[in-house]
Parts: structure tokens; C-alpha cells; sequence
């Protein structure tokens, strides 16, 4: 049977398909209107759609892949399952406690943060484990019968429960777990260990109170998914994307959907690093810029492969799993543009979304947004938007932002003030972007002068010269499929899920022995669920790592380990060479403290060929002509299909390529050329 692959990525203001039949290297992308109210419409829609212009039927496919932000804008919202929280006695406070930190240091008038859990819905139970793994009080039936009769009083839909040192014996937390079950057989259960067995009370305790809090939303979407693509004949089965950059089963989501809340992002970065990998794009060190509805972000590779991290932030909550690292830096296509009380301009937070969208979209909006802004500046063809079946209306765009200019006091009576207004926005919102870019880059100690931009989402090859500009970057690779490039990540993304068990022990044999033993235990459960997903194509492959520390750090650092090397030696030197590479010394008499051990299953579920360009004659024709407003003035711009590209074409600035789904900005002093694979190569000219 021919392999057909289709990603799908649900975003704030449309729901991005791509279809991938790696036996043609046939690739098809698609964008569908958002439908906030039931995101699975617009899936069904979109996949609809992207199928019939393969020439296919939904009954064809081999599989389906799927982003979403559901979980995510339900933590960011709070609009999550009314749950409840079981904890050890004496620590009914862990999540009004937190780390102790304010929400604003200099702001003397900032209010309490609300806890994910309300206080009246925490049990305590007499139920706890020495740092030992000891089991210091064990409760009877009679404990149990009192915290599962204050269970039913709270009316929780679901809840956590979370005893003290669980990660030394998650077995005794899920014993305790089990026997609540019992008394309670309607309601949603999950130990804190079995959801992730890491050190630190509060952030584990959030882990499993997050996983309880967004659990019945997501069940009911992915049953309510699984249901609308059966009803139009999709028979294969349905993966949904990782916040790890993989995917996993539909069965295993619905069972740890807080894995899924960061898998949009996660998806992009994955396909940049694969981009790189493939050798057409020539790429070594990259900035990934995602640029959609609402809001844009960034991502670092080295060679081929992205950063990750366990230390993130959703909602103002800590999380500790593992994902791509991913910072969101500015505005989206979708932020609205105002002037303060103070006359200043200021491009966000807010975002028009995908109902009613920007002015241009005819939908009702009133506020003008960045897209609004490419539309009077020239740079969007308003008549060719989506390729032209979604008609945008560029005079209420310039009367939504006639009345910025006023409210600027722009008013030159020429007809160019709401043009300077929107070309003034565009720069107020790359001068954000350019700020975050840089301030994470210098954390990470990195120069953007080194770096390649790849931009994507709908609007990121639109910005990305103007963000290149500001901060740098002389090199910039547009992928053919940029605006759907999350789904393309989707649509490839290998199966992966991550597995950790804290040991906290000084590092001896004794303690490498049993480093060992944990490691194997994973091992065995990472192949048990690699089974229950039933899709790779090749043999799984074993990522060892460990969480190591010189005694008396605050710190740890994550260090890769070689499976088949675990005696304390050779893990003591892999602290040691981690640390010189990072801060310049070792040190070899220090005692080292061993953490957290993490192990990572990874299995191809096949890969998606770039695409072959044929080659051209260098030259390619220009379709017509536009001005547009940049910095610097007006120019009369060469306007460009990127249907007709072909590899080995070179284009100057200013220039514009068009696509059915983004348009690509060539600013005045850059060239592009494009390679085998269809990539569009931006260069700064000296």
C-alpha cells in the first residue's frame, strides 16, 4: 500500500494540512480557517480538502499526525476540569506556597496568584515516604474511607494524588492511589509518579494536577476528533504530536495530554532540524521563527539538532517535563494595533484571533492588526490572499489605521498617513521581536551574526528580512511549505516519549549499580509503550542521559550517557566534560551528586523526502509589479510566483514572492536564489 502521511496543526486563526506521499515526493499543504468553537470542523475540513487535491480518498491514508494548543489555552485560561488534590499530611499549602516567589518583585501592588487547585478541594492523608524511600506512615481504611468521602464532597471531576518522596517508591504512591480508586469508581485518578517521578514536591505535584486539569477536555476532544474523521472515512489511526518534538497514540495522549500542550511549536522546530539535516539547505546553527496568528517564536539549533529543556513556564505555572525549547518573542499576524493614553504606538498583546481576525477579513473586526499593516504597505496582494479564495478588503484596513495615524496626530492630508502609521507598527513590532531575540541568544551565549533564520507560519517569511535586519542575521531559508510548516513537523515526526526516576545519591559504584537498574526499568517500560503505538518503521533507538552536579551546586546539568558505559567512572566523566564545555573547568576532585536519570525512545516512523526542483535558467520571470512602503521610502518591487521558481534562480531586491498560503518580502540590498529542494535562500548583500 502507498504511504500517505498528513500533519495537522490547529493554530489561533487557521488550522494548517499537510499531505505527504513520500513514494512520488508528492507533498500538498493546505490552510483552513480556525473554527474555535469545535477545532475539529476545521480538521476535518482542511483534510478534506488537501485529500481531494491529491486526487485521494480520506480511506487512502495511512496516517494522521495532530498539533494542538487545546491544553495550552486551557492552562492559560483556566477553563480546565474542576479537580482535586490528595497530599500528605502537613502539606496542604505546597501549591499556595510554590517557590516562594512574587509574582512581580517591584510591584507593590501585585496580587496573590490564584493556585491551580483551590484550597478547599485539598485532601490531606496520612500518607508519606521518607527521602530514603521508608515508608513513614501508611494509612488504613479508615484514613482512605474519610479522603475519598472528602473527594465526593469537593464534586471534582478528577484528581491528583501526591505523597511526599514518591519518586523514591512510586510503586507505595499508586498503591494508595489504587485503593482510593475503589471507593471511588467514577472519578479520574492519577498518582504524581506514575504522571512523572521527579524530585521537587511542587513542580511534581503541578505536573499531576496539570495532566488531571486538562484530561477531560482533551479526552472529549480527541474522542470527538476520532469520531468527525471517521464520519469522512478516515480509517487510519491517529497520532497526535508531542511537546518533545515526537508523537504519540491517541490512546497514550488521551492518558498524558500534558504531553501534547506545546506540540504546535515542538513540530516546527523538529522540521528545521530535519531541513538542516537533509544537506540542501547548507545549514549548520539556526534560529527557527514561527510567526502565526497570534504571537511568534523562536527556537536555536546546532547542527541539526534543537535544544531542549525541562525547565518551562505555561500558563505562570513551572513545567519539568521535557520539550523544545521554545520562546515566544513578539507579536503575531493577528496583534492589534493602538496608541497608549500617552501617544505611543504599541503592537499587541492582544490578538484578533481568527473571529473576527483583522480589519481586512470583512469578519466584523474593528482594530487594526499587523496584517492589516502588510495589506497598506504593499507587501500582501489583499486579491491573492490564500490563493485568492479568501478576498481581503484593503480600504477598511486603511480606515482602520487612518484612525491610528490620527490618534498619532499623522495627518498630512496626502494620503500616505495611514500607510506611515502601518509601516511605523511593522517597526514598533520587529523592534520587540529583535529585543527577545537577542536577549535569548545572549543567554545562551550565542552571536545572531552565526546564525541562519528560518521562518515560518503564515506571516514568517513575511517578517523575517525585517527581523533579520534589525538584529543581524545575514542568512535567511524559507522552506517551500513555510506557512504550513508545524504540520509538515507533524506529518514526519517520529514516535518519542520520555521516561525519568530521580536517585539523589552521591555518585559511587553502589549508586552507578543502581543507576543501572533504573535505566533498564525504563528501558523495559519505554519498550512496552513503544509496542501499544504500533506505527515505526524501523528499530527504536535509546537516549541515556543523567542530571549531575558537583557537591554543594545549586545546580544540575544534564549529561548524555553511553548505555553500554554506566560504571561511576565513566559517568563522573561525563559531568566533567560537560562542565568544561560549558563553563571552561572541571573538577575532578569534587564529589559529584547524582539527580534525576532520563531515558528517551525514539522510532522512525519514516522519513518525507524534500522535494526535487527541476533546475531553471537563472532568470525567472517577473509576474508583475507593486510598490511598497519599506523603510527608506517607496519602491516599485518585482513581484514573483513561487510556483515558477526553479532551482538555481536569482532574484534582487525589492522584490516580493508569492505564494497560495505566505508571501516572502526580498527587501532593498538582498538577493535570494533558490536551491534543489525548493528552498528560498535570502542573503544580505555586502
Amino acid at each position: 500500500m502507498t504511504e500517505v502521511r498528513v500533519g495537522i496543526d490547529v493554530g489561533g486563526t487557521f488550522t494548517d494540512v499537510v499531505l505527504s506521499v513520500p513514494g512520488d515526493g508528492r507533498v500538498l499543504h493546505h490552510k483552513e480557517p480556525s473554527t474555535p468553537g469545535d477545532p475539529s470542523r476545521a480538521v476535518a475540513d482542511g483534510l478534506a480538502a488537501v485529500v481531494a487535491a491529491a486526487g485521494l480518498s480520506p480511506g487512502d491514508l495511512t496516517s494522521v499526525t495532530h498539533g494542538t494548543t487545546i491544553g495550552l489555552n486551557a492552562v492559560i485560561q483556566r477553563r480546565g476540569a474542576q479537580i482535586a488534590l490528595v497530599v500528605t499530611e502537613g502539606y496542604r499549602d505546597v501549591l499556595e506556597i510554590g517557590r516562594s516567589r512574587m509574582p512581580s518583585s517591584f510591584d507593590l501592588y501585585a496580587g496573590k496568584e490564584e493556585p491551580l487547585v483551590p484550597r478547599d478541594r485539598i485532601v490531606e492523608v496520612a500518607a508519606r515516604l521518607g527521602p530514603g524511600g521508608e515508608r513513614v506512615a501508611v494509612p488504613d481504611d479508615a484514613e482512605l474511607d474519610r479522603v475519598a468521602a472528602a473527594l465526593t464532597a469537593a464534586s471534582a471531576e478528577a484528581a491528583a494524588v501526591v505523597v511526599l518522596h514518591s519518586y523514591t517508591d512510586p510503586a507505595f504512591e499508586e498503591e494508595v492511589t489504587a485503593r482510593l480508586r475503589e471507593r471511588l469508581p467514577g472519578m479520574r485518578l492519577a498518582s504524581s509518579a506514575s504522571v512523572w517521578p521527579e524530585v521537587r514536591e511542587y513542580e511534581r505535584t503541578l505536573v499531576a494536577c496539570l495532566n488531571a486539569y486538562i484530561q477531560p477536555l482533551m479526552r472529549d476532544y480527541f474522542d470527538r476528533l476520532a469520531e468527525r474523521l471517521a464520519g469522512i472515512g478516515v480509517t487510519a489511526p491517529i497520532y497526535i504530536a508531542a511537546s518533545n518534538g515526537g508523537s504519540l497514540g491517541l490512546a497514550a495522549a488521551a492518558a498524558r495530554p500534558l504531553e501534547t500542550v506545546l506540540s504546535g511549536p515542538a513540530s516546527g522546530v523538529m522540521a528545521a532540524a530535519r531541513l538542516a539535516g537533509a544537506g540542501g539547505a547548507g545549514l549548520d546553527r539556526l534560529v527557527t521563527f514561527d510567526m502565526g496568528g497570534t504571537s511568534s517564536d523562536i527556537a536555536v539549533a546546532v547542527a541539526g539538532r534543537p535544544e531542549f529543556t525541562t525547565h518551562t513556564t505555561i500558563g505562570g505555572l513551572p513545567l519539568i517535563l521535557p520539550v523544545v525549547a521554545v520562546t515566544a518573542i513578539g507579536a503575531g499576524g493577528g496583534s492589534v494595533i493602538w496608541v497608549d493614553d500617552q501617544g505611543v504606538l504599541k503592537v499587541g498583546p492582544d490578538s484578533a484571533g481568527a473571529d473576527p481576525g483583522p480589519v481586512a477579513y470583512g469578519r466584523g473586526g474593528t482594530r487594526p492588526t499587523v496584517t492589516d499593516c502588510y495589506i497598506l504597505t504593499g507587501i500582501i496582494d489583499p486579491t491573492v490572499f490564500l490563493g485568492g479564495r479568501m478576498s481581503l478588503d484593503a480600504d477598511a484596513s486603511a480606515g482602520a489605521l487612518a484612525g491610528v495615524a490620527a490618534r498619532l496626530g499623522w495627518d498630512s492630508g496626502d494620503g500616505e498617513a495611514a500607510a506611515r502609521a502601518a509601516l511605523a507598527a511593522l517597526r514598533v513590532a520587529t523592534a520587540g521581536m529583535a529585543t527577545e531575540l537577542r536577549k535569548t541568544l545572549a543567554q545562551r551565549g550565542l552571536d545572531p551574526a552565526r546564525f541562519t533564520l528560518v521562518p515560518y507560519g503564515g506571516a514568517g517569511p513575511t517578517h523575517a528580512a525585517m527581523l533579520a535586519e534589525e538584529v543581524g542575521i545575514a542568512h535567511i531559508v524559507v522552506p517551500p511549505t513555510a506557512a504550513t510548516f508545524c504540520a509538515l513537523g507533524a506529518a514526519g515526526a517520529d514516535l518519542r516519549r520520555d521516561f525519568a526516576r530521580s536517585i539523589r545519591r552521591r555518585l559511587d559504584e553502589d549508586s552507578a549499580a543502581r543507576l543501572r537498574e533504573i535505566l533498564a526499568e525504563l528501558a523495559d517500560r519505554a519498550h512496552r509503550w513503544l509496542a501499544a503505538q504500533g506505527a515505526a518503521t524501523g528499530p527504536p533507538e535509546l537516549l541515556f542521559s543523567a542530571d549531575l552536579r558537583y557537591e554543594g551546586q545549586a545546580y544540575e546539568l544534564r549529561v548524555p550517557l553511553d548505555g553500554a558505559a554506566l560504571e561511576a567512572g565513566s559517568v563522573a566523566e561525563a559531568l566533567h566534560a560537560g562542565h568544561e564545555r560549558l563553563y571552561g573547568f572541571r573538577d575532578p576532585e569534587a564529589s559529584i551528586e547524582l539527580g534525576t536519570a532520563r531515558l528517551a525512545i525514539v522510532a522512525p516512523t519514516g522519513e518525507i523526502p524534500p522535494p526535487a526542483v527541476p533546475r531553471g535558467e537563472g532568470t525567472p520571470s517577473t509576474a508583475s509589479h507593486r510598490s511598497v512602503l519599506l523603510t527608506g521610502g517607496r519602491f516599485t518591487a518585482r513581484v514573483f510566483d513561487r510556483a515558477g521558481l526553479r532551482a538555481a534562480d536569482r532574484l534582487s531586491g525589492p522584490a516580493i514572492v508569492e505564494q497560495d498560503d505566505t508571501t516572502v518580502l526580498i527587501p532593498p540590498g538582498w538577493s535570494a536564489d533558490v536551491d534543489s529542494a525548493g528552498n528560498l535562500h535570502l542573503r544580505r548583500r555586502t
